[in-house]
Formats: structure tokens, C-alpha cells, sequence
């Protein structure tokens, strides 16, 4: 579909500049030989005045000058024809070549939003299928026991319960991915060191599972509060839920070349070469066995993390290795004192 639009997108580039090409070359092809006659007629009057009878337009009748003008008109309008012909061919072909590039340049990133769009879409379906189709399997089962007893009836329905609770956390993420594609933040002085400490303190209010380490008190950045919010408890979740549950989390929030940084560092089987660059792609799931024994996510907590950091002009790395602990790093620029 794509190389067929821009077959056509490169047709109309090139008929546009060929259009304008040959309006040009007409153009100068008229005015350099009118110029070229004026100039032989007027050498010819002066070659041969005052003796030289002239004609009823101006110009002189002697054979042997007429014959030499025209010859040199002729040929110098073959020349001039010639030089434009092989102008427009050099046009035709550098402009089709840059016309197709253009027009490549031009719908390739339309191109990847689409292939990107469809690959969201069809794994979005699938996500979305799952836990519809258990959910249909169980009342399937449950309509067909007429000796279904009260206590199988409410697992039935917490299972379900539990499927549902599923689609509405996938909706929600999905929802936030939407809107962090066109979202216009509204920012504020944010001290990401009390965010880490209260998220950290949520999910481990004993101290046992996260190390916390914050060695700027007070680091501000100019951000969206909800969303850093949201970013942190993404990673901190990401690296208990990747981790042994007697394994210890480092969280660690420092300055680093001006800007806030904040680490999440657990250990666990880690992440292959393989899988690392592909961790932020939304619903990209590596090896289900390096979870704690819990069912994996959907894969779309690391995508809405990294483009909370892209929106608040940050940087978010992960580096990792199998048997390795694996560390997430996110740089975000530390509110100037101007912003404050």
C-alpha cells in the first residue's frame, strides 16, 4: 500500500517539476533566440550600411549576409534546443530520484505510525481476548453443572472478578498510553525524592524488601506530579515483581550531571542481550520464569514509563545481564532556579 503511494506521491513531485521545467526552458528557448536574431540582424545592418538595400522589415537584402544569418540562427537555436533537451533529461532524472526519496522521506513515518498502530492493536486483541475467553470457558462450565454448590459458585465468580479486574487494569493502561501520546503536562515544581520515599514506603512500609537511598533530600524537577508519580512506581513495582521475594530492591535517588537521577537496581536471572532493547516496546514480554513466581503484566508499564521520561525531556536506561542484577536509570533535568 505504502510503495504504491509513494509511486504515486513521486508522480506528482516529478510532473510538478517538470511542469515547472519546461515552462522555464520554453521560456529561455524564446528569449535567447530572439535575442540571438536581434544581434545577427543588427551586426549584418552594420557590416553593410549605408549601401545595402533593406526590405519592408527592417532588414538588410544582400544573399550572401542573409544566407550566413540564417545558418547561424539555425544553428545556434539547434544548440540552444539541444542544451535545454538534455537539461530537462538531467531534471527528469535527478528529479525523479530526489522525488522518490522525497516522497519516501515523507510517508515512511506515516508508514512505521501505522505498522505501529497495527502491531498495537492485534496484540491489544489478544491481551483483550485472554481473560475474556477464561471468563467465558468458566460460565460455560459452571451453566452446564446443574449440581453447582454455593461455594463453587462464588469461586467461579471471584475468578471472574479477578478477569475483570485484569481488563480494567489493561484499560487503564491503555488509556494512559493514549493520552501521554498527545498529553500537554501541566508542570510544577516536583520533589522527586518525597515521591520515591512515600511510593518505596507504600509497597514496603516494614523496610525489608527496598534499600532506600536518597542522598539529595530536596531534589526538585520541574514536572507533572501525577506522572512522575506513576513513573516511579513503575520501576519500583517492575523490580520487586522481577526479583526474588527475598531478594533486597536498592532505590537510589542522586544528582548526576545536573540532573535528578533515580536507580532501581534488583537482582534476580536478568535480561538477555536479546531482550534488553526490546523491553520498552509496548505489550514485549520477556521469559515469564524471571517473575517472582507471579503472573508477568502486560508489558506496557516499562512503554508508559519511557514515554513519561520522553515527555518530561529524560532519559530512562536499563542495563542488565542473565544472572546479573538489573538496573533502570532515569535522568530528568533538575529545575533551574529560574523555573523556581
Amino acid at each position: 500500500m505504502f510503495q504504491s503511494a509513494t509511486l504515486k506521491l513521486t508522480g506528482w513531485y516529478l510532473l510538478i517539476l517538470m511542469s515547472i521545467s519546461l515552462i522555464f526552458s520554453v521560456t529561455i528557448y524564446n528569449t535567447t533566440t530572439s535575442e540571438v536574431n536581434d544581434r545577427l540582424r543588427q551586426l549584418q545592418m552594420h557590416l553593410e550600411r549605408p549601401t545595402v538595400p533593406i526590405d519592408e522589415d527592417g532588414n538588410p537584402i544582400n544573399p550572401r549576409y542573409t544566407a550566413f544569418r540564417d545558418d547561424q540562427r539555425d544553428r545556434a537555436n539547434k544548440n540552444i534546443l539541444l542544451a535545454l533537451v538534455y537539461v530537462n533529461l538531467l531534471i527528469l532524472v535527478g528529479g525523479g530520484a530526489m522525488s522518490y526519496a522525497l516522497a519516501r522521506r515523507t510517508l515512511s513515518q506515516i508508514e512505521e505510525v501505522h505498522d505501529r498502530q497495527s502491531r498495537f492493536t492485534s496484540d491489544a486483541s489478544h491481551e483483550l481476548r485472554t481473560p475474556l475467553a477464561v471468563m467465558k470457558t468458566e460460565l460455560e462450565v459452571a451453566l452446564r453443572d446443574p449440581k453447582l454448590s454455593k461455594d463453587e459458585m462464588r469461586e467461579l465468580l471471584e475468578s471472574n472478578l479477578e478477569e475483570v479486574n485484569k481488563l480494567t487494569r489493561l484499560s487503564q493502561m491503555l488509556l494512559q498510553l493514549s493520552k501521554g501520546e498527545h498529553a500537554k503536562l501541566e508542570r510544577e515544581p516536583v520533589n522527586i525524592t518525597k515521591i520515591v520515599e512515600d511510593v518505596a514506603r507504600r509497597y514496603d512500609p516494614s523496610g525489608e524488601r527496598i534499600d532506600l537511598k536518597s542522598i539529595h533530600k530536596n531534589l526538585l524537577v520541574h514536572g507533572n506530579l501525577s506522572s512522575i508519580e506513576e513513573l516511579v512506581t513503575i520501576l519500583i513495582d517492575n523490580a520487586l515483581k522481577y526479583s526474588p521475594s527475598d531478594s533486597l530492591v536498592t532505590v537510589r535517588v542522586s544528582k548526576r550531571n545536573n540532573k535528578a537521577c533515580v536507580e532501581t537496581i534488583n537482582t534476580g536471572k536478568g535480561i538477555s542481550a536479546d531482550d534488553l532493547p526490546k523491553i520498552f516496546d509496548r505489550f514485549y514480554r520477556a521469559d515469564s520464569s524471571r517473575t517472582n513466581g507471579e503472573k508477568a503484566g502486560y508489558g506496557l508499564g516499562l512503554s508508559l514509563a519511557k514515554q513519561i521520561v520522553q515527555l518530561h525531556s529524560g532519559e530512562l536506561n536499563a542495563s542488565s545481564a542473565p544472572g546479573h542484577a538489573t538496573t533502570f536509570t532515569v535522568l530528568l533535568p533538575i529545575l533551574s532556579n529560574k523555573k523556581a
